[in-house]
Formats: C-alpha cells, sequence, structure tokens
C-alpha cells in the first residue's frame, strides 16, 4: 500500500491497540510511534517515503535484502515480539512501534503482491484484496479508520490540553467553567529520542556500506 495508507492504517492499529494495553490511545508521542512504526518496514525501498528520508539506511538494505525482504517476513514478527516483551524498553515505547510495524505487514499482505513471509524462500503469501494504488485502497484505508475510531472510548480532553498550554493560569480566574480542577497530574510517559536513534541507524548503515565497498547515495538536493 501507499505511504498514506500505512500511516492511516498504523494509527487505527493503535486506535484499537492502545486501550488493551492500558496507554492512551490519542497520546501525540504514542501515536507518533505508532506511525513511524508503520512506515518502518520500507526502509528497505530507497524510493519509500522513510527511505528517500534515511537513504544511507535504506541503500544498504536494498542492497542486501531487497524490497519485502527480512523486514516484511516472519523473521521481523519475531524481532517485535521480542522487542514487545524486552525488560530493557519501556512498553509505551515498544508498544506503538510493534503495533504500528505489524499494521504495515497486515495491509502489504492484503495487495496481490502480498510477503515474503518464509523469507529468505522466494515463496509469497497474500490476500489480495485491494490493489497497492488502486481507487480501491482508500475506501478500504477509510471503512478501517473509521472503525477503529470508532471503537476506542478515549476522547480528546480539551481541558487538560488547556492546563498544559498555560491558558488556565491566565484565564482561570475570569473564566473558571474554562479550566474545572482536573485529576491529579501523573508522570510523563517516557519521549525517546528519535534523533539520536535514526543518527545511529544513519553511521551504522555508512559502515555496513563502506564494509562493502559500497558508496550510500547522494542525498537529494534541497
Amino acid at each position: 500500500m501507499m505511504a498514506g495508507s500505512h500511516i492511516a492504517l498504523g494509527a487505527a492499529a493503535w486506535f484499537v491497540a492502545a486501550p488493551r494495553l492500558g496507554l492512551p490511545a490519542l497520546d501525540p508521542a504514542l501515536l507518533g510511534l505508532a506511525v513511524f512504526g508503520a512506515l518502518l518496514p520500507d526502509i528497505d525501498h530507497p524510493k519509500s517515503w522513510l527511505g528517500k528520508r534515511l537513504r544511507p539506511v535504506s541503500t544498504a538494505c536494498a542492497t542486501l535484502f531487497g524490497h519485502r525482504g527480512v523486514t516484511h517476513s516472519l523473521l521481523a514478527v519475531v524481532g517485535c515480539a521480542a522487542l514487545l516483551f524486552s525488560q530493557n524498553v519501556p512498553l509505551a515505547v515498544t508498544a506503538p512501534l510493534v503495533v504500528g510495524y505489524l499494521s504495515h505487514l497486515a495491509a502489504d499482505l492484503l495487495t496481490p503482491a502480498g510477503l515474503r513471509l518464509a523469507w529468505p524462500l522466494r515463496g509469497t503469501y497474500a490476500l489480495p484484496l485491494c490493489r497497492s494504488g488502486s481507487p480501491f485502497e482508500p475506501l478500504v484505508v477509510a471503512l478501517m479508520l473509521s472503525w477503529a475510531w470508532g471503537s476506542t472510548s478515549e476522547q480528546i480532553n480539551w481541558h487538560a490540553g488547556l492546563r498544559a498550554l498555560g491558558v488556565c493560569r491566565v484565564a482561570a480566574q475570569s473564566w473558571p467553567a474554562l479550566c474545572p480542577p482536573g485529576p491529579e497530574p501523573v508522570a510523563a510517559l517516557p519521549r525517546p529520542d528519535l534523533e539520536k536513534t535514526l543518527a545511529r541507524l544513519r553511521e551504522s548503515s555508512q559502515t555496513l556500506l563502506a564494509r562493502n565497498g559500497m558508496r550510500p547515495a547522494a542525498e537529494p538536493a534541497n
């Protein structure tokens, strides 16, 4: 499927999974991680949305494994399970990444190209519901997103947002109804440093390419 469809389906999957994991479905950081996870399998395609932005990494993955190779296989699913049950990384980080990642695999499984689940074997598995980029794809995505949004009971807390922005400190006395007393603040969920993670990925891929006598493709001009 296209990048926009994967983003929407990653968010939809998180709306459904988050309440069952005891995590907030509408937390911006967690939702962002789910969306990032939904784009992550296409790191093996230099022309994908994520591949263009992480060119050295995507070039290395495409050269070594090809598109829809190991990142779209059962090995990747096993890796997701290991990450999810790891005690070294908080669940608030691993859960949205894994949910988004698996949503990508499920979406690609619905296209005629399917997945090489048994990679490195060449056989593909598919439940061809819609062709990638076809007019039917947005309809399928819209239906799934609508169902997922309707299945979550979590609502946007506008009062909490106003308090977080500091509006209540200024307007509480003039408009007390605008900022009613809220629950005691809870500890903030850990925010992963994505910039450092991406920098490490770039360094690792450049080292890998250098060891194999290859050069990363030149970055596109701004």
